[in-house]
């Protein structure tokens, strides 16, 4: 059966096969975009540029799903597609049609060129806490319009931070929904996201909500005004264990000329305990946010410094398999279930998406030195 296809677009003959009538048949892909060069490639996915033949000259993305590769999964694609139906954001990649045929699903999205998030900082000239400040805010808004929607993204990182283009003062846009769950659709418990950016009542496999946006964006304010992740260690377990506790530090000197208000805003959002952290609206209600807290003192020469050691591409590419990084997950959960007070593993199978689209994303092991390692 299509995956959103019309149920009754054809009919079976005596020998069982499908019949196709012609008059039932949707229109291919092929019939209103011209397919183009190679943008880039997924486990069961590729991306490529589209050229509109209604209109030549404008340019779309076309994520190019492969449903032999996804069987099993459809599920955890029709909610991507369900969730990004919902939103329509001007941060937020918009999803503009899809169509289907006998092989393949074809997402037609917003066609984004800006480049990522941390290549643009370190091209840059100057870089401020100001510029920080309001690269988050759009972010914040972004992602509080989604939570009214009642969508939690689930997988916040940079990689997925696009600016929408070139220009100096071009938006950033939110990207990849793989992973995004709607939380009228059952208790969410599934341990998933990328490490290094994953709240931890998700490593404590808790039955979770639209707070852990809120920590991942913690983490990228935080990525932002250093250049280093705020939790490090080349072990999985010592990570996880120091995301469970929350233990993260301003290190001198890196820190030191970042105003106490980005601390301030940095340590609302990476609060370990869930009733006490940020939503969004309050976040955006912060005066590093919304006031005039943010220093205006270039920070770009150490940040750049710290951003091109820790997060290399040769690095922060590479596919770190989501479903190992779940196991990791669930283990360390289940040790610290015994020793620490941040709660067992529970509810496991409440999460319909158990599979989700991590597998389909490439959940980056995206950490490469310590604290500041690139300067000591």
């Amino acid at each position: 059966m299509p995956l959103f296809g019309k149920k009754d677009s054809s009919k079976k003959s005596k020998g069982g096969r499908e019949m196709v009538r012609d008059s039932d048949k949707s229109p291919a892909i092929e019939d209103r975009y011209l397919l183009k060069e190679l943008l880039g490639t997924g486990a069961f996915s590729e991306v490529r540029l589209a050229e509109s033949r209604e209109t030549p000259g404008q340019h779309f993305a076309v994520k190019i799903i492969d449903k032999k590769a996804l069987k099993g999964k459809e599920d955890s694609l029709e909610n991507e597609i369900k969730v990004l139906r919902r939103l329509t954001h001007p941060n937020i990649v918009q999803l503009l049609e899809t169509y289907e045929d006998k092989a393949k699903v074809y997402l037609v999205m917003e066609l984004v060129t800006g480049g990522e998030l941390f290549d643009r900082i370190v091209e840059k000239g100057s870089y401020t806490e100001k510029d920080a400040s309001g690269l988050i805010r759009q972010v914040l808004e972004a992602v509080d319009y989604m939570h009214d929607q009642g969508v939690v993204h689930r997988d916040l990182k940079p990689e997925n931070l696009l600016y929408y283009s070139a220009d100096d003062d071009s938006k950033i846009m939110i990207s990849d929904f793989g992973l995004s769950k709607m939380e009228d659709s059952g208790v969410m418990a599934t341990a998933c996201g990328t490490p290094g950016y994953v709240a931890p009542e998700v490593l404590a496999q808790k039955p979770y909500g639209k707070a852990v946006d809120v920590w991942s964006i913690g983490v990228i304010s935080y990525i932002l005004l250093c250049g280093y992740p705020p939790f490090y260690d080349e072990n999985d377990a010592n990570l996880f264990a120091q995301i469970l506790k929350g233990e993260f530090e301003f290190d001198s000197p890196y820190w030191d000329e970042i105003s106490d208000s980005a601390k301030e805003f940095i340590q609302n959002l990476m609060c370990v305990n869930v009733e006490k952290r940020y939503t969004c609206k309050q976040a955006l209600g912060h005066p590093w946010i919304s006031g005039n807290a943010a220093s205006n003192k270039n920070i770009h020469g150490t940040v750049s410094e710290q951003l091109k050691k820790n997060f290399a591409k040769s690095r922060w590419k590479q596919a770190y398999h989501a479903a190992t990084v779940i196991r990791q997950m669930q283990r360390m959960a289940l040790n610290s279930s015994s020793s620490s007070s941040a709660g067992g593993a529970t509810s496991r199978g409440q999460d319909s998406s158990t599979t989700d689209m991590a597998v389909n994303s490439s959940s980056s092991s995206c950490l490469n030195g310590g604290r500041g390692s690139a300067t000591k």
